[in-house]
């Protein structure tokens, strides 16, 4: 099965270099039964056709979606044109520009940055996590999803993040908030980054602390490879 990465943004060098991109995060949680084609979408790499691969995942970003960039809106022209012909996942921007491009709302929260392990409430588990009423994952964003598109339907959220996990009505769009592609040592590592600017210190040893705790990333990987596979 092909599975297209839509590349939009990658790790500092030096943490690439250690860790690998964010495809390379994609495939190591996803498995070895993904055929992985990678698109850089910040030099304007995108499908020809939507047929090219039978589901697209949306990666991070350090970009905003409301920045004025000049492959913000031709990615967003590529998903409104796939929704409901192939599969679509998104996260983090990936998550943000899914809900942007369908008619929602994403703006830089007030809240601040979430960053470290965060909890969430499963809402809606026949369609994300069954037997679960709750999922931790990793967080690292700034921006918010805050007007839901049209037709989206809540599978997760928090009271910092409400909409963290969002499916769509035409049953082939899906996109999360948090992280499940982050090792617990890469987040450690971009805390440790981070920290000092544009994390406090403050922020930066409680987000570090946090990630003692178990987290859920290989079952929301588990849940995502079958979304994705459908």
């Amino acid at each position: 099965m092909k599975l297209g990465i839509l590349e939009t943004g990658q790790p500092c060098e030096a943490l690439r270099a250690q860790f690998g991109g964010y495809a390379d995060m994609f495939a190591a949680l996803l498995g070895p039964e993904f055929q992985y084609h990678r698109f850089d979408v910040q030099a304007l790499e995108l499908p020809g056709a939507v047929e090219l691969c039978d589901a697209y995942l949306v990666t991070g970003s350090p970009a905003g979606v409301y920045d004025p960039l000049p492959w913000i809106a031709p990615l967003m022209d590529f998903l409104r044109e796939a929704k409901g012909r192939t599969r679509l996942a998104g996260v983090c921007f990936g998550h943000q520009i899914m809900a942007e491009a369908f008619g929602g709302q994403v703006i830089k929260s007030p809240k601040g940055w979430g960053v470290g392990l965060h909890a969430y409430e499963v809402l809606d588990a026949g369609r994300f996590i069954g037997g679960t009423r709750q999922v931790s994952l990793i967080a690292s964003h700034q921006d918010q999803v805050v007007t839901l598109p049209p037709g989206a339907r809540v599978l997760a959220g928090s009271h910092f993040t409400p909409y963290a996990a969002l499916a769509y009505d035409d049953g082939m769009s899906v996109s999360i908030q948090p992280h499940p592609e982050f090792s617990t040592a890469f987040a450690e590592a971009l805390i440790a980054s981070r920290t000092g600017g544009p994390l406090t210190l403050g922020q930066g040893e409680a987000a570090m602390a946090s990630l003692s705790a178990p987290n859920d990333s290989l079952r929301v990987g588990d849940w995502l490879r079958g979304f994705l596979r459908g």
